[in-house]
């Protein structure tokens, strides 16, 4: 059977989520090298090259751990960049080497200290594959992505250039990865929540002061949400295995029909392109 496909309560792990891995996993990887490679199930969203996958990181000393946009990257000595997309489900942690593969641990990586990086994704929607260090931004998974919006790449202006000539509702403008890379499903509705603005209002009728004020609220709730080590609702964890929880600090996301902590207004949810949207009618115009 093959991967199963998403509903609309399903949450995956978004940029603070794999920010949070990234940290988590900076602690224990540098310096590490990794010995071998063990693919169990290659059937992941492409098919994992088991021998190309050997082939670029077997032997080789892991340097540090970068991120762009839902991806995370581990960058090899010798230019080599080992690139991980954990889907709707996928977990990467790091284990003792004698300890039983886990149900659906699909690829693991042997390291020299005895420990093994595994991963493991139960829908199999997740990614791993290897890439040159220097050609990655023109690998067609990062070719299009727009600007990361945690190092002062997200501004009003930004959103402004973006959304000229367009007019579609401003809830799928921010999750379009060609405007900002990782405003992912929930922390689109809590941004929006926090700048006071509909979901469903149109692009072209926004003014540059409220592109201003959406642009920080993004940015605001990706911070936050990172120093809380993340949204587990379902299946995220970091790399040693700890679930995140922003979910307690959620305004709108998975809250229908509970009142807005702002104004009392009920929380409402709507579908938008397959997705569940939520948001306060009283405060979001």
């Amino acid at each position: 059977m093959g991967p199963v496909g998403p509903t609309y309560n399903r949450s995956v792990p978004e940029l603070p989520e794999i920010e949070v891995l990234r940290r988590s996993l900076e602690l224990r990887l540098p310096g590490r090298r990794i010995e071998s490679v063990m693919v169990s199930n290659p059937a992941l969203r492409e098919p994992v090259d088991t021998r190309g996958l050997a082939r670029a990181v077997a032997g080789r000393r892991i340097e540090g751990l970068g991120r762009r946009s839902k991806y995370l990257l581990i960058d090899l000595e010798g230019g080599e960049t080992l690139v991980v997309h954990l889907g709707m489900s996928g977990r990467l942690t790091v284990a003792p080497g004698d300890e039983p593969a886990e149900l659906h641990e699909h690829v693991a990586f042997a390291l020299d200290n005895g420990e093994r990086l595994r991963f493991r994704d139960p829908r199999r929607f997740g990614l791993i594959f290897a890439q040159r260090t220097d050609e990655l931004l023109e690998d067609r998974h990062f070719a299009h992505l727009g600007p990361e919006p945690l190092d002062g790449g997200l501004t009003g202006e930004v959103l402004v250039q973006a959304a000229r000539g367009r007019r579609g509702p401003v809830k799928s403008f921010l999750m379009d990865g060609r405007v900002v890379v990782g405003v992912g499903n929930i922390y689109a509705c809590e941004a929006l929540h926090l700048a006071g603005v509909h979901p469903r209002r149109s692009v072209a009728r926004i003014g540059r002061a409220r592109w201003d004020t959406l642009a920080e609220a993004v940015c605001r709730t990706l911070d936050a949400a990172i120093d809380e080590g993340g949204t587990t609702l379902n299946d995220f964890a970091d790399g040693e295995g700890n679930s995140g929880y922003f979910q307690v600090s959620l305004e709108v996301y998975d809250r229908e029909g509970e009142p807005c902590r702002r104004c009392g207004h009920s929380v409402r949810r709507i579908v938008q392109s397959g997705r569940g949207t939520f948001y306060c009618g009283g405060c979001q115009r």
